[in-house]
Protein backbone atom coordinates (compact mmCIF):
# COMPACT_ATOMS: atom_id res chain seq x y z
CA UNK A 1 0.00 0.00 0.00
CA UNK A 2 1.21 3.53 -0.83
CA UNK A 3 1.00 5.36 2.51
CA UNK A 4 0.73 8.90 1.14
CA UNK A 5 -1.92 7.97 -1.40
CA UNK A 6 -4.02 6.09 1.14
CA UNK A 7 -3.72 8.88 3.72
CA UNK A 8 -4.78 11.41 1.09
CA UNK A 9 -7.79 9.24 0.17
CA UNK A 10 -8.83 9.11 3.82
CA UNK A 11 -8.39 12.87 4.21
CA UNK A 12 -10.37 13.64 1.08
CA UNK A 13 -13.28 11.46 2.23
CA UNK A 14 -13.22 13.00 5.72
CA UNK A 15 -13.16 16.57 4.39
CA UNK A 16 -15.98 15.82 1.97
CA UNK A 17 -18.13 14.32 4.73
CA UNK A 18 -17.47 17.17 7.18
CA UNK A 19 -18.09 19.81 4.52
CA UNK A 20 -21.68 18.58 4.14
CA UNK A 21 -22.50 19.20 7.79
CA UNK A 22 -24.24 22.26 9.29
CA UNK A 23 -25.20 23.94 6.02
CA UNK A 24 -28.98 24.33 6.35
CA UNK A 25 -30.43 27.83 6.17
CA UNK A 26 -31.45 28.67 9.72
CA UNK A 27 -32.08 31.88 11.70
CA UNK A 28 -29.24 30.76 13.96
CA UNK A 29 -26.90 30.41 10.98
CA UNK A 30 -24.08 32.19 12.79
CA UNK A 31 -23.86 29.17 15.12
CA UNK A 32 -23.39 26.83 12.17
CA UNK A 33 -20.85 29.21 10.66
CA UNK A 34 -18.86 29.13 13.89
CA UNK A 35 -19.04 25.33 14.05
CA UNK A 36 -17.86 24.98 10.45
CA UNK A 37 -15.07 27.52 11.00
CA UNK A 38 -13.35 25.17 13.44
CA UNK A 39 -14.35 21.84 11.94
CA UNK A 40 -13.11 22.83 8.47
CA UNK A 41 -9.96 24.65 9.61
CA UNK A 42 -7.74 21.83 8.45
CA UNK A 43 -5.47 19.74 10.61
CA UNK A 44 -3.88 16.33 10.18
CA UNK A 45 -7.12 14.37 10.81
CA UNK A 46 -5.03 11.67 12.50
CA UNK A 47 -7.93 10.50 14.65
CA UNK A 48 -10.52 9.89 11.91
CA UNK A 49 -7.79 8.44 9.70
CA UNK A 50 -7.12 5.86 12.42
CA UNK A 51 -10.82 4.97 12.54
CA UNK A 52 -10.94 4.41 8.81
CA UNK A 53 -7.72 2.40 8.71
CA UNK A 54 -8.79 0.05 11.48
CA UNK A 55 -12.17 -0.35 9.78
CA UNK A 56 -10.30 -1.31 6.60
CA UNK A 57 -8.04 -3.71 8.48
CA UNK A 58 -11.15 -5.27 10.01
CA UNK A 59 -12.34 -6.23 6.58
CA UNK A 60 -15.06 -3.73 5.65
CA UNK A 61 -15.32 -0.95 3.08
CA UNK A 62 -13.77 1.86 5.13
CA UNK A 63 -16.18 4.42 3.70
CA UNK A 64 -18.91 2.85 5.87
CA UNK A 65 -17.03 3.99 8.98
CA UNK A 66 -17.03 7.69 8.02
CA UNK A 67 -19.88 8.59 10.43
CA UNK A 68 -17.92 7.09 13.34
CA UNK A 69 -14.67 8.72 12.25
CA UNK A 70 -16.22 12.15 11.78
CA UNK A 71 -18.22 11.90 15.01
CA UNK A 72 -14.99 11.69 16.94
CA UNK A 73 -13.55 14.56 14.90
CA UNK A 74 -16.51 16.75 15.90
CA UNK A 75 -15.83 16.00 19.57
CA UNK A 76 -12.14 16.72 19.04
CA UNK A 77 -12.95 20.11 17.53
CA UNK A 78 -15.39 20.99 20.31
CA UNK A 79 -12.57 20.31 22.77
CA UNK A 80 -10.19 22.57 20.84
CA UNK A 81 -12.69 25.46 20.78
CA UNK A 82 -13.14 25.22 24.55
CA UNK A 83 -9.44 24.60 25.21
CA UNK A 84 -8.57 27.89 23.48
CA UNK A 85 -11.00 30.00 25.55
CA UNK A 86 -9.68 32.69 27.92
CA UNK A 87 -10.83 30.65 30.92
CA UNK A 88 -8.73 27.71 29.70
CA UNK A 89 -5.51 28.22 27.69
CA UNK A 90 -6.42 31.67 26.32
CA UNK A 91 -4.89 31.02 22.90
CA UNK A 92 -5.22 33.40 19.96
CA UNK A 93 -4.12 31.00 17.21
CA UNK A 94 -5.13 27.48 16.22
CA UNK A 95 -3.78 25.84 13.06
CA UNK A 96 -2.32 29.18 12.07
CA UNK A 97 -5.68 30.97 12.18
CA UNK A 98 -7.44 33.07 14.82
CA UNK A 99 -9.16 30.86 17.38
CA UNK A 100 -12.93 30.54 17.29
CA UNK A 101 -13.60 32.96 20.14
CA UNK A 102 -11.37 35.57 18.51
CA UNK A 103 -13.55 35.48 15.41
CA UNK A 104 -17.03 34.86 16.83
CA UNK A 105 -16.75 35.94 20.46
CA UNK A 106 -16.67 33.84 23.60
CA UNK A 107 -20.42 33.24 23.85
CA UNK A 108 -20.84 31.84 20.36
CA UNK A 109 -17.58 29.87 20.62
CA UNK A 110 -18.84 28.15 23.77
CA UNK A 111 -22.17 27.42 22.12
CA UNK A 112 -20.48 26.09 18.97
CA UNK A 113 -18.48 23.68 21.11
CA UNK A 114 -21.61 22.75 23.04
CA UNK A 115 -23.42 21.98 19.78
CA UNK A 116 -20.64 19.93 18.21
CA UNK A 117 -20.64 17.36 21.00
CA UNK A 118 -24.28 16.15 20.69
CA UNK A 119 -24.06 16.40 16.90
CA UNK A 120 -21.27 13.83 17.08
CA UNK A 121 -23.55 11.34 18.77
CA UNK A 122 -26.25 12.05 16.19
CA UNK A 123 -23.84 10.97 13.46
CA UNK A 124 -23.29 7.67 15.27
CA UNK A 125 -26.98 7.15 16.03
CA UNK A 126 -27.92 7.69 12.38
CA UNK A 127 -24.95 5.87 10.82
CA UNK A 128 -26.28 3.90 7.84
CA UNK A 129 -25.18 0.30 7.27
CA UNK A 130 -24.31 -0.12 10.97
CA UNK A 131 -26.33 -2.36 13.26
CA UNK A 132 -28.05 -1.01 16.36
CA UNK A 133 -25.59 -3.01 18.46
CA UNK A 134 -22.64 -1.43 16.67
CA UNK A 135 -24.02 2.09 17.08
CA UNK A 136 -24.57 1.60 20.82
CA UNK A 137 -21.05 0.23 21.25
CA UNK A 138 -19.62 3.12 19.25
CA UNK A 139 -21.42 5.57 21.53
CA UNK A 140 -20.01 3.80 24.58
CA UNK A 141 -16.48 4.04 23.18
CA UNK A 142 -16.79 7.74 22.39
CA UNK A 143 -18.39 8.55 25.75
CA UNK A 144 -15.55 6.81 27.58
CA UNK A 145 -13.01 8.69 25.49
CA UNK A 146 -14.43 12.18 25.91
CA UNK A 147 -16.31 12.06 29.21
CA UNK A 148 -15.65 12.60 32.89
CA UNK A 149 -13.12 9.75 33.08
CA UNK A 150 -11.50 10.59 29.76
CA UNK A 151 -10.71 13.82 27.92
CA UNK A 152 -12.56 16.11 30.35
CA UNK A 153 -10.72 14.56 33.29
CA UNK A 154 -7.47 15.25 31.48
CA UNK A 155 -8.48 18.86 30.97
CA UNK A 156 -9.16 19.18 34.70
CA UNK A 157 -5.67 17.86 35.47
CA UNK A 158 -4.17 20.22 32.89
CA UNK A 159 -5.94 23.41 33.99
CA UNK A 160 -6.73 22.99 37.69
CA UNK A 161 -3.99 20.72 39.05
CA UNK A 162 -0.26 21.36 39.16
CA UNK A 163 1.05 18.15 37.64
CA UNK A 164 4.84 18.04 37.91
CA UNK A 165 5.96 14.41 37.70
CA UNK A 166 6.53 12.03 34.80
CA UNK A 167 3.88 9.69 36.19
CA UNK A 168 1.37 12.52 36.56
CA UNK A 169 2.08 13.86 33.09
CA UNK A 170 1.66 10.41 31.58
CA UNK A 171 -1.79 10.16 33.17
CA UNK A 172 -2.71 13.72 32.20
CA UNK A 173 -1.67 13.24 28.59
CA UNK A 174 -3.31 9.85 28.31
CA UNK A 175 -6.61 11.33 29.48
CA UNK A 176 -6.45 14.64 27.65
CA UNK A 177 -5.00 13.39 24.36
CA UNK A 178 -4.39 9.66 24.33
CA UNK A 179 -7.88 8.34 25.03
CA UNK A 180 -9.29 10.20 22.03
CA UNK A 181 -6.61 8.64 19.82
CA UNK A 182 -7.19 5.13 21.19
CA UNK A 183 -10.93 5.80 21.01
CA UNK A 184 -10.57 6.62 17.33
CA UNK A 185 -8.80 3.32 16.70
CA UNK A 186 -11.40 1.44 18.71
CA UNK A 187 -14.25 2.99 16.74
CA UNK A 188 -12.74 1.48 13.59
CA UNK A 189 -12.64 -1.88 15.35
CA UNK A 190 -16.29 -1.51 16.35
CA UNK A 191 -17.31 -0.56 12.82
CA UNK A 192 -15.64 -3.66 11.37
CA UNK A 193 -16.53 -6.02 14.23
CA UNK A 194 -12.86 -6.79 14.77
CA UNK A 195 -12.16 -9.70 17.11
CA UNK A 196 -11.29 -9.01 20.75
CA UNK A 197 -7.58 -9.89 20.52
CA UNK A 198 -6.95 -7.58 17.56
CA UNK A 199 -9.04 -4.86 19.19
CA UNK A 200 -6.79 -4.96 22.27
CA UNK A 201 -3.73 -4.71 20.03
CA UNK A 202 -5.28 -1.79 18.15
CA UNK A 203 -5.87 0.06 21.43
CA UNK A 204 -2.30 -0.61 22.57
CA UNK A 205 -0.98 0.72 19.26
CA UNK A 206 -3.06 3.87 19.62
CA UNK A 207 -2.17 4.35 23.31
CA UNK A 208 1.54 4.35 22.49
CA UNK A 209 0.96 6.54 19.44
CA UNK A 210 -0.96 9.01 21.61
CA UNK A 211 1.82 9.30 24.17
CA UNK A 212 4.41 9.78 21.41
CA UNK A 213 2.16 12.43 19.86
CA UNK A 214 1.87 14.44 23.08
CA UNK A 215 5.56 14.25 23.95
CA UNK A 216 6.40 15.44 20.45
CA UNK A 217 3.90 18.28 20.98
CA UNK A 218 5.77 19.27 24.14
CA UNK A 219 9.02 19.28 22.17
CA UNK A 220 7.54 21.43 19.39
CA UNK A 221 6.27 23.92 21.98
CA UNK A 222 9.93 24.58 22.75
CA UNK A 223 11.72 24.16 19.43
CA UNK A 224 9.02 24.34 16.76
CA UNK A 225 8.53 26.89 13.99
CA UNK A 226 5.40 28.88 14.86
CA UNK A 227 4.50 29.37 11.18
CA UNK A 228 4.51 25.57 10.74
CA UNK A 229 3.28 24.51 14.19
CA UNK A 230 0.22 26.76 13.82
CA UNK A 231 0.16 28.13 17.37
CA UNK A 232 2.49 30.18 19.58
CA UNK A 233 5.78 28.58 20.61
CA UNK A 234 6.47 28.56 24.36
CA UNK A 235 2.84 28.93 25.42
CA UNK A 236 3.07 26.09 27.95
CA UNK A 237 6.01 27.73 29.72
CA UNK A 238 4.26 31.12 29.72
CA UNK A 239 1.28 29.48 31.43
CA UNK A 240 3.55 27.89 34.02
CA UNK A 241 2.82 24.34 32.90
CA UNK A 242 5.29 21.53 33.49
CA UNK A 243 5.82 19.37 30.40
CA UNK A 244 7.86 16.32 29.52
CA UNK A 245 10.59 18.66 28.24
CA UNK A 246 11.00 20.09 31.74
CA UNK A 247 11.34 16.59 33.22
CA UNK A 248 13.18 14.66 30.52
CA UNK A 249 14.86 17.37 28.44
CA UNK A 250 14.66 17.45 24.66
CA UNK A 251 17.00 14.48 24.18
CA UNK A 252 15.12 12.43 26.77
CA UNK A 253 11.84 13.29 25.08
CA UNK A 254 13.21 12.21 21.71
CA UNK A 255 14.23 8.86 23.21
CA UNK A 256 10.80 8.46 24.80
CA UNK A 257 9.05 9.17 21.51
CA UNK A 258 11.23 6.51 19.84
CA UNK A 259 10.43 4.05 22.64
CA UNK A 260 6.68 4.62 22.32
CA UNK A 261 6.93 4.27 18.55
CA UNK A 262 8.66 0.89 18.89
CA UNK A 263 5.98 -0.32 21.32
CA UNK A 264 3.20 0.89 19.01
CA UNK A 265 4.68 -0.97 16.06
CA UNK A 266 5.19 -4.11 18.12
CA UNK A 267 1.50 -4.10 19.09
CA UNK A 268 0.43 -4.67 15.49
CA UNK A 269 3.66 -6.16 14.17
CA UNK A 270 2.19 -9.61 13.64
CA UNK A 271 -0.69 -8.30 11.56
CA UNK A 272 -0.12 -9.23 7.91
CA UNK A 273 -1.15 -5.76 6.71
CA UNK A 274 0.49 -3.32 9.10
CA UNK A 275 2.53 -1.15 6.72
CA UNK A 276 0.24 1.89 6.93
CA UNK A 277 0.16 1.83 10.74
CA UNK A 278 3.94 1.48 10.96
CA UNK A 279 4.47 4.41 8.63
CA UNK A 280 1.97 6.50 10.59
CA UNK A 281 3.83 5.73 13.82
CA UNK A 282 7.14 6.70 12.21
CA UNK A 283 5.66 9.98 11.02
CA UNK A 284 4.99 10.97 14.65
CA UNK A 285 8.70 10.88 15.45
CA UNK A 286 9.69 13.70 13.13
CA UNK A 287 6.50 15.71 12.66
CA UNK A 288 6.82 19.51 12.76
CA UNK A 289 3.15 20.39 13.28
Amino acid sequence: MDYSRQYAAYQEAIESYLNKLFITDQPYGKLQESMRYSVLAGGKRIRPVLTLEFARLGGIDWHLALPYACALELVHNYSLIHDDLPCMDNDDLRRGKPTNHKVYGETLAILAGDALQPEAFRLIAEAPCMSAESRVEAMRVLINACGATGMVAGQVLDTLCHVDSAEGLTLLNRLKTGVMISGAAELGCVASRMNAAMRRQAIEFADQLGLAFQIRDDMLDVMGDESVFGKPIGSDREEGKITFVDILGLEGCARKVEECTVKAKEAVGKWPDHAFLWELADQMVSREK
